[in-house]
């Protein structure tokens, strides 16, 4: 396991590698920091950690850049399956937790409810490329980030396509 610091708009990230995918990342203050980087994790350098170098970049110019290299978060079943729907998420747009457990249900077997959408969501190991800043509140209120809201509240404008008031997105009715 590689680890290594790089810098951000938003502030410094720790980013971690099993010598292939992208295993963690997340910025240096966040709640849960490092909360999958095994102790034996050394730094230094790893190939995926250029190229996700070049998507942070391209992500934070406001392109839309591909994730065309390999990730791969550590967790529960119920946590993979949550990520795994966040990263379906289109740039520029939002879920809610209830429509995140809408989506999980099937790939699980069950509701898991928001409580544990919660959970999972803010144990995202690989913050931004699996981009749990997406999910809000069932009526568009900007809660539970791990990075802390001003940087969710900052992604959800780089990403441009949202209208924002105060702490709230405002959601698109159906």
């Amino acid at each position: 396991m590689r680890q290594k610091q790089l810098m951000t708009p938003l502030g410094a990230i720790t980013v971690a590698s099993d010598g292939d995918a992208l295993t963690g990342l997340w910025f240096t203050d966040q709640r849960y920091y490092g909360s999958t980087l095994s102790t034996g994790t050394s730094l230094g350098d790893a190939p995926v950690f250029s190229a996700l170098a070049d998507w942070l970049t391209a992500y934070f110019d406001g392109q839309r850049p591909t994730v065309d290299f390999p990730v791969r978060p550590t967790g529960t079943v119920l946590r993979q399956a949550v990520w795994s729907v966040l990263r379906t998420i289109p740039y520029g747009e939002v879920r809610t937790y209830s429509e995140l457990a809408t989506l999980v249900t099937p790939m699980i077997g069950h509701n898991p409810g928001a409580r544990a959408m919660g959970n999972a969501v803010g144990h995202n190991p690989i913050s931004l490329v699996i981009p749990c800043h997406r999910i809000v509140g069932q009526t568009g209120d900007l809660v539970g980030y791990a990075g802390g809201l001003t940087r969710k509240k900052s992604l959800l404008r780089l990403e441009g396509s949202l209208t924002m008031t105060s702490e709230r997105v405002v959601l698109e009715k159906n």
